[in-house]
């Protein structure tokens, strides 16, 4: 082995010019008889500490504020980069953060400063990396409420995130200390390119590409085009987006707060105003557990269905409640909500027209949906929000404000959109087709349950009465891999029905699986294909794909005892939404979905049904705890509770 010069020599004399003292920082820390003789010393070397960031101790009276965020990578002033960030959704967040922070001290208060960066659904996509995904959200909260308490002596809080899991981690985080003032700031959203496709569809190059539909060229140009602003979430209304609407919907966040173009003057006033508000709550004395109620999840539910949000939702919103102390939504509480409220948002992936995601910011966001929402009566107005006014005053004052005229100004003029045609009124909705978001189907492949986002389905598959079938023979998979190897290489025909098995939290960490998904819906036979998987899919994803079977294959469910050529019938009424999952066949012979049920009681579980053999023991940590936790229908998340009592059950099960 030979020694690089370049790794050992000196590049100058400079680095033997050491310092081994120093004078410290000028004047005294402003300590008391009573500070030193009652006060804990960790407030005593706190300001020792402060001190040596060059902080004045003649603000000793000012409170400390303590800022949040999931920044990444490392951005030089004029914006290019040092090191590069996991994606755009973090790149740009330490503009926030320094936003928030000089507001801040223009108040009086000192501001601290903690990251904790986030990663890439879209980077870890197809690969061993979205083993870590879902898990990562657990962990970040965790970790976001640990750097709270370690900083005692915060007056509040400003949590700054954007994506589809560092945004629902930081929610968690600031649910979880409920008893302190805290506003939430989402990071926007990045532009579309003038020319080329959103962020969603260019993930389907390479299988587009395999079936001849681009040329290399073209993929090369669509792929370093899709992301056409440095920062901020994706265009469509994924799981970052829909998370931004649901924290605004909850109220934690300012009103008009979500979707706002990363970058931009609106952007980084939205983190002024922030930290106005939450120094106004602690002057007010109210806490987050004043704004953050059953009645606001009930309002985030609400909103989400008007908008047709990601399923991914349906384990975050539990989540933030568990976080809460709050009653965690139940499947029956999401049919009902879906049930009484419809969609009236346009936007990427539901269509019918695929507005991006800054054009229904433009057209009103949040606040306008939730002016339509009000008419209807599906929301309790009477809850509390960030701005320190209950929702009805803030929707009196959106309906006359400058801010609401200007913006729908703004997208007719420059798009020549119009807003009308972006958020909708119920009754236009309704007339363009607009379907309510998710469908929760049951049968004997699902008895405990599953969803589907049923209002991105293709519509040419329903029929006049608002109602999808399917019966087709069962492709079954046991890893994304040889799926999406499958679909790339012609293995799947139309008529099929995809079955990927074992991918949920035991298996995979409940991976996400937008490639398949994606990749059917740019296909020409794709929207003739169903899949089922007891895995996830992003909020982009569309078609007729059903996630989240439940139970899952490794924990038991009939979805693990499936046989290539079973065959599937899947029945999905948009209107009632109501649906069906249930194996009704084989070799050649149909049967009752009962009479299937007994079938698949009495198989064996397939034998190559495993947990992924590079699995990380942190996530088969996390799969074990949010199974005792509830599961997936619980929001997978840790019930310590719950968790204790089979430990104990355990520790005596063993001892006896």
């Amino acid at each position: 082995m030979s020694l690089s010069p370049e790794i050992l020599s000196v590049a100058g004399d400079d680095i033997f010019q050491i310092q081994t003292k120093a004078p410290g920082p000028a004047g005294s820390l402003p300590l008391t008889e009573e500070m030193l003789r009652n006060r804990p010393s960790g407030d005593l070397f706190g300001l020792t500490q402060n001190a040596g960031m060059g902080w004045d101790p003649s603000e000793v009276g000012r409170k400390p504020f303590l800022i949040l965020s999931t920044q990444g990578g490392v951005r030089a002033p004029d914006g290019r980069p040092i090191a590069l960030g996991y994606h755009t959704g973090h790149w740009e967040i330490g503009l926030l953060v320094e936003a928030a922070s000089r507001e801040l001290k223009r108040l009086g208060a000192v501001p601290f400063a903690g990251f904790c960066s986030d990663p890439c659904d879209g980077r870890t996509q197809g690969t061993e990396g979205m083993f870590d995904s879902l898990p990562y959200r657990n962990d970040a909260a965790m970790l976001f409420r640990r750097l709270i308490r370690s900083l005692p002596v915060r007056a509040g809080i400003v949590g700054i995130a954007t994506c589809d899991k560092g945004l629902p981690a930081m929610m968690m985080a600031l649910a979880g200390m409920k008893q302190l003032p805290s506003v939430l700031v989402p990071g926007g959203v990045s532009l579309p390119p003038e020319k080329g496709e959103d962020a969603g569809k260019v993930q389907t190059i390479g299988a587009r590409f395999s079936h001849g539909r681009i040329s290399l060229q073209e993929a090369a140009e669509l792929g370093c085009r899709a992301c056409a602003s440095p920062g901020g979430g994706c265009q469509f209304l994924g799981t970052a987006a829909t998370a931004q609407v649901v924290g605004e919907a909850l109220g934690i966040s300012l009103p008009h707060a979500a979707l706002a173009p990363s970058g931009q003057p609106v952007w980084t006033d939205l983190a002024v105003r922030s930290a106005r508000a939450v120094v106004a709550l602690e002057q007010r004395g109210l806490a987050l557990q004043d704004i953050l109620t059953s009645a606001s999840l009930r309002n985030a539910m609400a909103v989400h269905a008007a908008f047709g949000g990601s399923t991914n939702l349906l384990l975050h919103i539990p989540a933030i409640a568990h976080a809460a102390r709050l009653p965690r939504p139940t499947v029956d509480d999401w049919i009902a909500i879906n049930r009484r409220v419809p969609r009236i948002d346009d936007v990427l992936p539901n269509g019918p027209m695929d507005h991006p995601t800054v054009q229904v910011f433009l057209a009103g966001g949040v606040p306008e949906v939730m002016l339509h929402l009000r008419s209807l009566g599906v929301l309790d107005t009477r809850v509390l929000t960030a701005a320190g006014g209950t929702l009805d005053e803030v929707l009196q004052w959106w309906e006359t404000s400058e801010r609401r005229r200007r913006f729908r100004q703004i997208l007719r003029e420059q798009d020549g959109v119009d807003p009308d045609e972006v958020i909708l009124s119920p009754p236009r909705a309704k007339e363009r087709g607009l379907t309510s978001t998710m469908t929760f189907p049951r049968g004997n492949l699902a008895p405990e349950g599953s969803v589907i986002k049923s209002t991105a389905m293709d519509p040419s598959l329903v029929d006049a009465a608002g109602v999808y079938r399917q019966e087709g023979p069962a492709r079954v998979f046991v890893s994304e891999k040889d799926a999406i190897a499958a679909i790339k290489k012609g293995g799947i025909q139309s008529g099929d029905v995809l079955v990927l098995a074992g991918c949920g939290p035991l298996g995979t960490g409940m991976e996400e699986t937008y490639q398949l998904t994606s990749a059917l819906k740019h296909l020409p036979l794709g929207k003739h294909v169903a899949l089922v998987t007891d895995a996830r899919f992003s909020g982009v994803s569309t078609g007729a794909c059903i996630g989240h079977v439940g139970p899952e294959a490794l924990a038991g469910g009939p979805i693990g005892r499936l046989r290539d050529g079973d065959l599937i019938r899947i029945v999905i009424d948009r209107n009632r939404l109501e649906g069906s999952l249930d194996f009704v066949g084989e070799a050649g012979r149909r049967f009752s979905p009962e009479e299937g049920a007994t079938i698949l009681a009495r198989r064996s579980v397939r034998a190559d049904l495993t947990p992924a053999a590079r699995l990380p023991d942190d996530t088969r940590l996390w799969a074990a705890l949010q199974q005792a936790g509830g599961g997936t229908w619980g929001g997978c998340v840790y019930d310590v509770e719950t968790i204790l009592e089979q430990l104990e059950a355990g520790r005596r099960a063993v001892g006896q």
